[in-house]
């Protein structure tokens, strides 16, 4: 999915608050600065202070302006996250290296997995499994499966998530360094195209403490983005 300009104003911000580039308590730009600096509309500079104030980083005061937390916060947002790259969402979230691997597949499909992607059973499915870890302690593992032919999600129109605490798959207890009985955050997606066809569906599992929150934006017919 293409990466909307407050996304990426977001993330180079949350990478200098992470990293103490900018120090808690510090002021951030008013709107029409951070717009001027950034070459961006107003409403794109305030959809980057909601973006920094939803993941926990930035409070507002009013008629004074935008201030770095004391303690931030780490907080899931979507959809924005899905604009990202893992390597470039959880450098933002982070200060330590990032690992990021993958690997790809194409198999065929089975019962469960045609009725979920709306496929024929034995169509050739890519299934691709990314691990993540910062400062080399697992932090994530998921599992995306789309019809071959069909690449990226940049023809999906709508994301829907399903937020659960669960036992994970054995192969991501072991992964995210856990026992068999441990509870995960798992996170379901499906990415849907504008006749609801699906384009991919994944399933992602966090170490329950990962985040403090998760968070669902959904821009509405009166937002713009830039």
């Amino acid at each position: 999915m293409a990466e909307p300009a407050y996304v990426k104003i977001a993330g180079d911000l949350a990478r200098q608050i992470r990293n103490g580039e900018i120090p808690p308590g510090s002021q951030l730009p008013s709107l029409d600065d951070l717009a001027e600096i950034n070459g961006v509309s107003r409403i794109v500079a305030r959809q980057v202070f909601e973006l920094l104030v939803s993941q926990g980083l930035v409070r507002t005061v009013r008629r004074k302006g935008a201030f770095v937390v004391d303690k931030p916060n780490l907080i899931r947002v979507s959809p924005e996250r899905q604009y990202e790259d893992p390597e470039v969402t959880f450098r933002n979230e982070a200060v330590e290296e990032v690992e990021v691997a993958r690997d790809t597949e194409t198999l065929a499909a089975d019962v469960p997995l045609s009725e979920e992607l709306g496929v024929e059973v034995g169509s050739d499915v890519v299934h691709v499994t990314t691990r993540a870890s910062i400062g080399g302690r697992p932090v994530s593992i998921s599992e995306s499966y789309q019809p071959a032919g069909v690449e990226g999600t940049e023809s999906a129109a709508f994301l829907e998530e399903t937020l659960s605490d669960v036992v994970p798959r054995p192969d991501h207890a072991e992964w995210l360094q856990l026992s068999p009985a441990d509870v995960v955050k798992s996170v379901y997606q499906r990415f849907l195209g504008p006749s609801d066809d699906v384009v991919m569906v994944s399933t992602i599992s966090y170490p329950r403490d990962r985040y403090s929150a998760m968070r669902f934006r959904m821009a509405l017919g009166n937002s713009a983005v830039e």
